[in-house]
Formats: structure tokens, sequence, C-alpha cells
């Protein structure tokens, strides 16, 4: 009996480390293995197990490795260790690679205005397993501009147009736009993203190709390429210019970034750390006040909460904001403090005979829609001798907050005379700034025939 347990002891023994050594093999050999901490390089291979001679199993006696995350200490070394996308060489890619490359301050100044939100797109890009290459997605869609707004009626850094930021939860009304909310647009995105990255199985062109122009679009021309035994990748697709154009860029700013110190392109010191936290203050709150208590000039605290279009948070919220790390311990301090009737500042007014919203709107400097809104009114319809609740606080300008960021991007205009032979392509390479945005400035379309003489507008980006 004792000669037949330690034979079995010894075979068990030998299994034991032909899975162990197997399971060395595939880790070293594995792209994404772990590190481990190695807390036995010493002990005798032999004191490794303890067989239990009434059951025959083996029970480990050191502790399970612990796995060490790979830690990046700035935004650019984690969203490249995240790229899932083969590169591409070819001319298309080429012409969009080259003129990145001639456009240095471009590249300078889309790194700027993504510092505040790189590191949050990058989390829910991980969180869904993601390409990192679509954390530059809007470079190609909005040039990082949270309060951006195109011809067709698509907004914020992801452009969504409004159903589908509807479909993908984004509110909108009067008070705020969920579209131009970076944080829930973040969200939304990546969540259509990862859901036209299964419609396409894992093929990032035409899930790209598809967030451009539709997914009815691309999977009418995989049809019909079907149809003609023709090949069904994206380059073998006849599709919209745009979208022909759209994916190239993608791949060539992609490797721009990712090639950045063999090209001598200086990289923004952007720390691989949350540059904002969201606090919800609970109720309604004036906007300029919230900014002045996280000591923040107005167009720097919209640039965080771009989805606000009045100057409150609404009725029915949200009531999320987003502050800035540094100015989060401040913020909290003085809204701890600010007392309740301070939030929002209101008049009471009682309803005359004869007095109706349009008037009330023009005396209070404030809008119809904002008085139906705040006293939950079904129409415009108003009774002589009941009350109104009217803000009295900085509605004398009941526009988008961001305007007066809009008014100084205005002040920034160009104009450029074309000259005999000229493409919007040509003269947007020429100015730095997106064809498609350069032809809806002039409410022209790509296909707009340019004349010489014509005077275009110019934007500065």
């Amino acid at each position: 009996m004792h000669r037949s347990s330690n034979k079995t002891a010894l075979i068990l023994f030998s299994v034991v480390l032909s899975l162990t050594a197997g399971c060395a093999k595939q880790a070293v050999n594995s792209h994404f293995a772990p590190i481990a901490k190695n807390t036995s390089a010493e002990a005798d291979p032999l004191e490794l197990v303890i067989i239990n001679r009434k059951s025959q199993t083996i029970q480990p006696v050191f502790p399970k490795p612990e796995v060490t995350p790979i830690e990046f200490k700035t935004v650019w070394e984690r969203m490249i260790s995240l790229y899932k996308i083969s590169e591409v060489n070819n001319k298309q890619v080429d012409q969009e690679y080259q003129w990145f490359l001639d456009n240095p301050d471009y590249l300078n100044r889309i790194q700027e205005r993504a510092e505040p939100y790189l590191y949050n797109i990058l989390e829910e890009i991980e969180a869904k397993d993601l390409p990192g290459e679509l954390a530059l997605l809007p470079v190609i869609e909005s040039a990082f501009l949270p309060h951006a707004y195109s011809r067709m009626s698509a907004a914020g850094l992801w452009q969504f147009i409004p159903s589908t930021g509807r479909h993908f939860g984004l509110k909108q009304n009067w008070w705020y736009d969920g579209r131009h909310d970076v944080f829930a647009s973040t969200q939304a995105a990546t969540q259509f993203l990862e859901n036209l990255g299964n419609s396409f199985t894992g093929d990032w062109l035409l899930a790209l190709a598809s967030y451009n122009c539709g997914k009815g679009r691309i999977n009418r021309a995989i049809q019909k390429n079907r149809r003609q035994n023709k090949p069904t990748d994206f380059w073998s697709l006849h599709l919209p210019r745009e979208t022909r154009n759209y994916v190239p860029r993608l791949l060539a700013i992609a490797k721009i970034f990712a090639n950045a110190e063999r090209l001598n392109i200086p990289l923004r010191n952007i720390p691989n750390q949350p540059a904002f936290t969201t606090i919800d203050v609970g109720s309604q709150l004036n906007l300029p006040k919230a900014a002045e208590m996280a000591e923040m000039s107005l167009d720097d605290f919209f640039k965080y909460n771009a989805g606000f279009k009045r100057w409150h948070t609404g009725p029915d919220g949200p009531h999320r904001l987003l502050v800035p790390i540094e100015k989060v311990d401040i913020f909290k301090q003085k809204l701890a403090l600010l007392p309740k009737n301070d939030r929002v500042k209101w008049l009471r007014h009682k309803i005359k005979s004869g007095e109706n919203l349009s008037l009330l709107a023009k005396k209070y400097r404030t809008s119809v829609q904002s008085i139906r809104a705040i006293n939950r009114l079904a129409s415009n319809r108003i009774r002589a001798g009941r009350l109104l609740l009217v803000s009295i606080e900085s509605n004398n300008y009941p526009k988008h907050p961001l305007a007066s960021i809009a008014k100084k991007l205005a002040k920034g205009r160009k104009f450029y005379i074309v000259k005999k032979g000229d493409t919007f392509w040509d003269i947007s390479r020429k100015f730095s700034v997106n064809s498609k945005k350069l032809a809806s400035w002039n409410n022209l379309s790509l296909r707009s025939i340019l004349q010489p003489g014509q005077k275009l507008v110019i934007k500065n980006i």
C-alpha cells in the first residue's frame, strides 16, 4: 500500500509540474501576459505542493500571484497601448498623414483642446474593450470642440444628430443638450461604437464608416458588392466621398500620434489621471455662480459643462456638474455654505388682466420657454390673478452660454478669394481646416463648383 501511494503521489506531482510548465510557457508567449510577483523563486519545487493521501488532491501552499497592472504616465502612452486597428498604407491614408505633418499648429491645438477630456474618453474606451484609435475620433468630428455644431444639426465632441442622440439616452430640451455634455456624450458615443463593432464583427473600418454615413448605407454597399462578386472590405465599397476620406483621416491621425517621437512632434504632457470629477448639486443652480464658486472663468467652466444651454440647470435636471479635480475642494466648500434661496433668484409675478407670456418674457428679459418650463405650463395660456415664478438672474442673455466663445472664434475669421483650379481639398489644407466644415461655413456642399473670384469664409477653429 505504501509503495502504491508513493507511486500515485509521484505521478500526480509529475502532472502538476508539466501543467505548471505548460502554463508558464503560454504566459511567456502571450502578448498581453500579466507580470506576476515571484513569491517562491528560491523554494524547493518539491515543497510547492502537499499531497493529501486520503483524497489524493493537490493543494498549493504558495499564494496566488498578484498581477501588477501596467502604469502609464501619460494618456498618449495609454491610448497607443490600446490600438487594435491594423496599420494601412495606401494613397488615401498617406495624403491625410502628410496633411497633419504639414500642419503642426493644428496638432498642437487639438492636443490642447483634448486635454480635459482624453482621460475620461480612454476610461470608456478601455471599459468597452474598443480600439484606442477611437479616442481620436473627436479630432475628425469636432476638432475636440464640445460646443461644435454642424449644418446637419450634429452637435458636440462626437457630433450626434438629434435622433441618434435620443436613441442613446442623450436628453435634449430647452435647458440642456446632452450631445454637448462631454461626459454623457462620451458614454453614448462609445456605446454606439461598441454596437457598430459588433454589427460588423470587429471590422473597425466598416464600423467607422457606418458611424459617419450610417449602418444602412454601409450594408447596402456590401450587398451590392456581393451581388457583383466583389470584395466587401471598406476599400472596395462605393461610398460617399466624405466617408472615403473619413476613415483614412482617422487612421492617419492615429499613426501620427503613434510615431510622434520619431516624427519630432511634441506631445503635451497630459497625465494619465482624471482631469475632472462629477458633482451632483441636487437642484437648480445658477451656473455663473457655480463658476464663481469653482474659481473659474465662465468660458472655462462651460468647456467642462457645455451641455447646459441656459444660465441655470433645468428644473428637472440634470444637476450634474463637471468640476476640474484641482477645483473640487473649494467648490464643495462654497456649495455647502450657499443658502438654498441663493441657488437661483426668483421673482413672484401676479398675473394681471391682459398680460401674456410674451409680454412677461420681454418685461423680465427672459423667454416664454423659460417661464413655461419653470412653472410647468402645458401651453401659453395664463390666467389673471395667478402667480408665476420668473428667474431674475442672468436672464438678460437667454442664449447658449457658449455663444461668447463662438463670438471670440468669429473674430478670428478670414476670407479667401478662390483662384482658378482651387478645390475644397486645396483650400482646406491651406488653412488647416476640415473641407466639410469649410463648405458648411459658406452654405455650400462638397459637390459645389467653386468659381474664380468667389469669396469664402475661413473660421479659425
